[in-house]
């Protein structure tokens, strides 16, 4: 599988290629020499004011749909990183999309929206 999903504190796996924290983020208190992953591309994470929006922070809390939505439209300004991944792919490389949260549902999970959108731009 060139694209999996998990969050930063699963151990990694020999197969999982590249490990790239997609998180505004990093982990609190989690010292340096500990991270899980190589590389820390927090521009393909969502937003702060959407993350606020979606976990309804001070208004009421957006529906799924236009997480999704304003994440997609978020990520057009990413287009070059997301076309790199994309080649990376395309060269026989395994990228791991980690983040902190333990998403279960597909939908909402931005990991998978940008798996998605790598695998789009893959097709063109």
């Amino acid at each position: 599988m060139p694209i999996k999903t998990r969050r930063w504190c699963v151990p990694g796996e020999p197969d999982d290629g590249l490990r790239i924290l997609i998180c505004r983020f990093r982990p609190r208190g989690l010292p340096k020499a500990k991270e899980t992953w190589d590389v820390w591309m927090k521009d393909l994470g969502p937003s702060p004011p959407l993350l606020a929006a979606f976990q309804g922070k001070g208004q009421t809390p957006i529906s799924l749909d236009e997480y999704r939505e304003r994440y997609v439209r978020e990520m057009e300004s990413q287009r070059e990183a997301i076309a790199e991944l994309a080649a990376r792919v395309d060269r026989g490389e395994t990228l791991t999309l980690m983040c902190s949260k333990d998403c279960i549902i597909d939908k909402a999970c931005h990991r998978t929206i940008l798996a998605e959108l790598i695998e789009a731009a893959r097709a063109k």
